[in-house]
Parts: structure tokens; C-alpha cells; sequence
């Protein structure tokens, strides 16, 4: 696999940290998670992993803290600016110690500036972005896409793409250097297109909703079908839409592609609801009209196209997830969530210490003395 032998400590955290850590795992690198002491883990990414609990507040636990970076390749740090540096765990502490690592700082607003010690979540993140002020539909307020794309898209993902120039750099330089990763600015450049298509008129020149790309044209938008269920319509250039148009057995000069939008989406609205999602998918598939169903996560896998490429598997919590992406010819990635249960913190504290070539006797020490905890799964009956 290809990050085979890269060693990661993730510090836990929620949504874009352990979605980074689970993309640097699902291709072949090894993740060790530092859970907060005594603190349960809401963390769903976690399949693959290793988790120790470590009281990072205490000397000790600083201590064995330093001793698994001294031995890691990166580490993937969640918290806003200045926390690891009150710890005495920075980057500039820990990276006088090992010279290659890679320091990944994944926060909302980044490391400097007025918002860096603020609170914040992916909706705040949007919108300081100026990305969700295009969310939405006409004369409704900015509606955000769930947490998806600042926690993931501009967060964990953005985030992954820096480690990997980090590590291509350091065969060069032979040293590490400090990622900051701020969601707002991973979201921003993650839109670049959306701010650099500004000026072309046919793409942005109404309001919120009304545009080409944002429901505002009745062939861009989902319809609802008989069932209740729902089809996608993409049928952006004129060759397509004529096929949309067919399709449907309308003319085009009696619906015209620009022209009379809203008794078109009327027309589409009234005919979309005289047959099931099955219906339709058996009269688009196949053809150049860009009509998909809107599948949900019930029926993603079983989709004939999805099932051909097994493009989604069933993880051991017997849960529909999405195979490693992007396919690489030699060295694919395979979902963690196929092979282990999701962890819970501290399941592999004493075999991460015993790694680290702690003793039994400083094993024991530590639990004792609330510097570490070890926690086991319960054998289901």
C-alpha cells in the first residue's frame, strides 16, 4: 500500500482530524490515536486505528507522549492555536527531537489572526469562506451542505494533501516541517472555481438560487417521482437537454432550453411524478440525458453501477461505507472498516506501550497512577 510504513499519531478530535487520519490509514499507514483520559469518543472513523489514553496533562504522560512521536512521522494535531504549546508539546518542542516529522495543525480558523482562539464549527467555517452565502435555494436563507465540506472537504482532505507534499518534500530535505490547515481557508480554495467563474454572466447573474449551477434552471435540479423518491437532472448543454427533452416525449420548441424556466420546471415537476424511480432509471440509463437517481444510503450499494465498480462495501459495525478513492493501479487503498471494528480509547494502550519498549512494572506504574488507561471491548453474547 502506498503510505506502508508511515507512522501517524492522531490526537483525537471530532469529524476532519479522524477523517484525515482514516485517509492516511485506508492506504497503508499505521495511525495511533491519543484519546483524552477517561473521556468516552464519539470518533466514527476510527476503524484501523490504535487508541491509547493519555493524560497529556501530566509529566509522565507528556513524557510517553514525546517517546511515540521521537518514533512517527506525523502527527495530526486538532486543537486551536497554542494548546499543545501550554502542554510544552508544540511543534517546536517536539520536532527539536525529531527532525523529520511532519506537524499537521488542522483548525477552523488557522493558527494566527482575530478568530484563531475562537469556537467554531463547519457552518461558521462556510461561511467565513463566503461559500454558503451561495447555498440555497431562491428566497430562502443560506442552507449549509450538512458539515460537509468545511469538516471534510477544506478540513481532513485539504489537510491529507498537505501531508503528502510534506512527506514528497522531506525525501529532499530529509526534515519535517508544520502543516496549518485552516478550514476556512481549505474551504475557500477547495471553491475556487466558484470565485474565479465570477465574470462569466451565463454562470452567475441572479441572486442566490437563480443561477445555472444552483437549482436555478428547471434542467439542473431533482425532481420528485411517483414513489416519493427523487431523480437528479444535470442536462447542461444543449445536446443533452434535446436528449432530456426526448426522453420525455416534450418538443424543444415548445420548452425551450432558455426560456420560460418556471413553465418548464412546471412541465418537468407534473410529468417526473407520473412514474417510480424505477421507471425513470429504466428509461434514462444508458442514454446522454444526465438523469441519475437520488439514491440514499439504504440503496447506494445495491445501484447496479455502484455494484458493478464496488464502489461501497458493508464495514464490520454492518454499515454501508465507501471504498478508498481514488483507485491506484499497484498500490489501491482498502477500507479500514472492512477489516476492524471501530476502536474504542485506550483498547491498545498496553501493547502500544509495550511497543515502545516500556517495562511491565512502568505499564502498571502508569495505570495506577492515572497517566494512562487501558480499556477492553466487551465480548458480545
Amino acid at each position: 500500500m502506498s503510505l506502508r510504513g508511515i507512522k501517524v499519531i492522531e490526537l483525537a478530535g471530532l469529524a476532519p482530524v479522524p477523517f484525515c487520519g482514516m485517509l492516511l490509514a485506508d492506504f497503508g499507514a499505521t495511525v495511533i490515536r491519543i484519546d483524552k483520559f477517561d473521556e468516552p469518543s464519539l470518533d466514527c472513523l476510527g476503524n484501523g486505528k490504535r487508541s491509547i489514553a493519555l493524560n497529556l496533562k501530566s509529566e509522565k504522560g507528556a513524557k510517553i507522549f514525546e517517546r511515540l512521536c521521537d518514533e512517527s512521522d506525523v502527527i495530526l494535531d486538532p486543537y486551536r492555536s497554542g494548546v499543545m504549546e501550554k502542554l510544552k508539546l508544540g511543534p517546536e518542542s517536539l520536532m527539536s527531537r525529531n527532525r523529520k516529522l511532519i506537524y499537521a495543525r488542522l483548525t477552523g480558523f488557522g493558527q494566527t489572526g482575530p478568530y484563531a482562539k475562537m469556537a467554531g464549527h463547519d457552518i461558521n467555517y462556510l461561511s467565513l469562506s463566503g461559500l454558503l452565502s451561495k447555498f440555497g435555494r431562491c428566497d430562502e436563507k443560506p442552507t449549509p451542505p450538512l458539515n460537509f465540506a468545511a469538516d471534510f472537504g477544506g478540513g481532513g482532505l485539504i489537510c491529507a494533501f498537505g501531508i503528502m507534499l510534506a512527506l514528497h518534500e522531506r525525501h529532499t530535505s530529509q526534515k519535517g516541517q508544520i502543516i496549518d490547515a485552516s478550514m476556512v481557508e481549505g474551504t475557500a480554495y477547495l471553491g475556487s472555481w466558484f470565485y474565479k467563474s465570477q465574470n462569466i454572466s451565463m454562470l452567475w447573474d441572479q441572486r442566490r438560487g437563480k443561477n445555472l449551477l444552483d437549482t436555478g434552471r428547471p434542467f439542473y435540479d431533482t425532481y420528485e417521482t411517483k414513489d416519493k423518491r427523487y431523480m437528479a437532472v444535470g442536462a447542461l448543454e444543449p445536446k443533452f437537454y434535446a436528449a432530456f427533452l426526448n426522453k420525455l416525449e416534450l418538443s424543444e420548441d415548445e420548452f425551450s432550453q432558455f426560456d420560460n424556466f418556471e413553465k418548464s420546471r412546471a412541465k418537468f415537476e407534473e410529468i417526473f411524478k407520473t412514474k417510480t424511480q424505477d421507471e425513470w432509471c429504466k428509461i434514462f440509463d444508458g442514454s446522454d440525458a444526465c438523469v441519475t437517481p437520488v439514491l440514499n444510503f439504504d440503496n447506494v450499494a445495491s445501484h447496479k453501477h455502484n455494484s458493478s465498480q464496488k464502489s461501497f462495501t458493508l464495514g464490520k459495525d454492518n454499515l454501508v461505507v465507501p471504498n478508498p478513492a481514488p483507485r491506484l493501479s499497484r498500490t489501491p487503498g482498502v477500507s479500514c472498516a472492512t477489516q476492524t471494528p471501530n476502536i474504542i480509547p485506550g483498547e491498545h494502550t498496553i501493547e502500544i506501550l509495550t511497543e515502545h519498549n516500556f517495562t511491565p512494572d512502568e505499564i502498571k506504574n502508569f495505570i495506577d497512577n492515572n497517566i494512562v488507561a487501558h480499556s477492553q471491548k466487551k465480548s458480545k453474547l
